[in-house]
């Protein structure tokens, strides 16, 4: 049955939430860098900002009051923000980015205060001023690094509403699942493997269908674009896992279980039952079902071991593969529920 969906072809759109705290979160890297290095007072000014000082001193617990735990942790925070700040501090204009890179987690208000406290803390004005032009060189990278991620994340919108523009053109107010036109989903299929080719499939693209997809579904109204997009991450698996073929061993044998896989990955998700019926030796095939869910298991780890981990892509790659394993373990037990078994 169609699932139809009132909503436009604009709905089909990238929320900004992740690119303004982009920009956001480089507005509080230089909030938080300008607060905590403040210029040293002097005369009575330091004499009133040491007397505060003391009365505050006396509202804190002391550290004795503190958990032996919590001590033990704080050093070890602290150590661990000192060594990056070494490492950062020592490493040339080359190495800094790809530092700032790997430790952009790192980049907190904790990490701001410890810049700023060693700052403080420098004995010479040469030493001080060389973690005041760190300091500055951290921003400007970070602000570079979140530039990228905005380009890369409005090129993969524009990817994403390329792919879907067949199936979205020539609506006006409604969105049907599945389209009345066939052609259309070819189309598509057409269009995502265009993008394959060029390169544009990765990890953002996946994380932008992924991202579209949940607040799809949290909006409960739009049925048809939540299809659209499980269909296009069907289809990326399916490219993707249609590149190795594990079905012929060396000695000119084929492996039937490996075969009935890969061709079910070849075919679009309705017809994955029919194959699976016909397929397997419960329906009248050549495979075992045992030998089957060894394939699958098989695969499974396959990818595990040949995708980043925690990544996009493996996470999308995994579901379709245990998306498949579902539905022949759900034909088994109607098998074995059947009467004439």
């Amino acid at each position: 049955m169609a699932t139809i969906c009132r909503c436009s072809s604009s709905s089909v759109q990238l929320r900004p939430s992740f690119s303004q705290l982009g920009r956001g979160a480089t507005r509080r890297f230089g909030q938080v860098l300008i607060n905590c290095m403040p210029k040293r007072p002097s005369g009575k000014l330091q004499q009133h900002a040491s007397m505060q000082d003391l009365a505050n001193q006396r509202k804190r617990p002391s550290i004795s009051a503190m958990s032996e735990s919590d001590t033990e942790q704080a050093f070890k925070n602290t150590a661990e923000l000192d060594r990056l700040i070494n490492t950062l501090r020592d490493s040339d204009n080359s190495e800094l980015s790809k530092l700032v890179a790997e430790n952009v987690l790192a980049f907190d208000t904790n990490f701001w205060l410890r810049l700023a406290t060693r700052t403080e803390l420098c004995e010479s004005s040469d030493d001080k001023l060389d973690y005041e032009e760190l300091a500055s060189n951290l921003m400007k990278v970070i602000e570079r690094l979140v530039q990228k991620t905005e380009e890369k994340i409005d090129s993969s919108t524009d990817v994403l509403k390329s792919v879907l523009r067949p199936i979205t053109t020539e609506l006006t107010e409604e969105i049907v699942w599945p389209p009345p036109d066939a052609r259309n989903l070819a189309l598509m299929k057409k269009e995502l493997l265009q993008r394959e080719q060029e390169g544009y499939l990765d990890e953002s693209f996946l994380s932008e269908v992924n991202a579209q997809l949940r607040q799809a579904k949290e909006d409960k109204d739009k049925p048809g674009l939540v299809a659209m997009l499980q269909r296009v991450l069907q289809l990326y698996a399916a490219r993707v896992l249609s590149k190795r073929s594990y079905a012929k061993k060396g000695d000119k044998k084929v492996d039937e279980g490996e075969q009935l896989l890969e061709t079910i990955i070849s075919v679009e998700e309705e017809s994955w039952n029919d194959l699976l019926r016909t397929g397997l030796l419960l329906g009248g095939g050549n495979v075992e079902a045992e030998d089957f869910s060894r394939v699958i298991s098989k695969r499974i780890e396959r990818t595990l071991m040949r995708t980043d981990s925690g990544s996009y892509t493996q996470r999308v790659l995994v579901e379709y593969l245990k998306e498949i394993e579902k539905r022949y373990e759900s034909l088994v037990e109607a098998f074995k529920a059947s009467p004439q078994n």
